[in-house]
């Protein structure tokens, strides 16, 4: 599984976030709101149950405004509805400017970080991992939602590990050769994951020496039954078993009594119902000049 550190500028990234949300400037603030206004404002979650992500991001993009937030909470922790999450000072104009871009991101992590912990609970003893399947230029803040809600950020990048799926095989041969073919290429420090479509590919992709396993569009039951023969042969040990596709909140619980070491889900990144969170100004001051 891949880490999050050193993938991502953080604050380059929102520096470019805000840049695109403002372009050459906010003529709407500009226009109606007296430049030396200050103001007092919090972020409030009109979600129940949810876990509230994206707070340190959100700190940093009011710092880059020029303004001064403090979370009263910490990313990861399940708060109810209106309750207030952070609190923000500074020039008004400024606050405004860093509203939505900051918004965007508390609603959209805190939506996947929900949906990951109320998968993960019902999962439990397994692991809940992310995909590839993110939003371009979102993948480290998407997956640092999952990581907060309980779930694995599994591979970051192409670079990361090998992971041999339906088209490598189309192109290149049977798993088992794929497997050979990578470890041969990639030596012995890289992870080499192989898809399999079949209990009898997911045993020869282990033989192969296949690090991790997984079993793709497999039913419950086709699952248990796979990992119990894998199992009887003495491979179980050799290699993770990961479980991916057609999991949702229906037959989580079912794919969990298989016994994999963790189940992929896509549409937590790449479908996620967004938290709601306003920001509410609560207090202005006009500063003599």
């Amino acid at each position: 599984m891949s880490s999050l550190d050193t993938f991502l500028d953080v604050r380059q990234a929102l520096v470019s976030f805000i840049q695109e949300d403002a372009g050459t400037g906010d003529i709407t603030s500009d226009t109606t709101i007296p430049a030396g206004m200050n103001a007092r404002a919090e972020i409030v979650c009109k979600t129940d149950n949810c876990i509230v992500c994206g707070l340190e991001e959100a700190g940093i993009i009011f710092d880059i405004c020029g303004c001064s937030a403090r979370a009263l909470v910490k990313d990861g922790a399940k708060v109810s509805k209106s309750k207030t999450v952070m609190i923000i000072k500074g020039n008004a104009r400024a606050i405004l400017k860093a509203e939505r871009v900051a918004l965007n991101l508390v609603m959209r992590m805190s939506g996947i970080a929900t949906e990951t912990r109320a998968l993960a609970d019902k999962a439990r003893p397994v692991k809940i991992a992310a995909t590839r399947k993110t939003a371009p230029g979102l993948r480290y803040f998407d997956k640092k939602a999952v990581v907060l809600g309980g779930g694995l950020a599994h591979r970051m990048r192409l670079d990361d590990m090998v992971l041999i799926k339906d088209n490598h095989i189309a192109l290149a041969g049977a798993p088992d050769k794929c497997v050979s073919l990578a470890r041969k290429g990639a030596g012995t420090a890289i992870k080499v994951e192989c898809e399999a479509k079949s209990e009898k590919e997911a045993i020869a992709a282990i033989k192969a020496g296949a690090d991790i396993v997984m079993l793709d569009n497999f039913t419950p039951a086709q699952a248990a039954k796979a990992i119990k023969n894998i199992a009887r042969l003495g491979l179980r040990k050799k290699a993770t078993i990961e479980i991916s596709g057609g999991v949702n909140h229906k037959n989580i619980r079912q794919y969990a009594k298989a016994r994999p070491d963790y189940v992929s889900m896509g549409y937590i990144t790449h479908s996620p119902k967004a938290a709601d969170f306003s920001l509410e100004i609560i207090k202005t001051k006009i500063t003599k000049s």
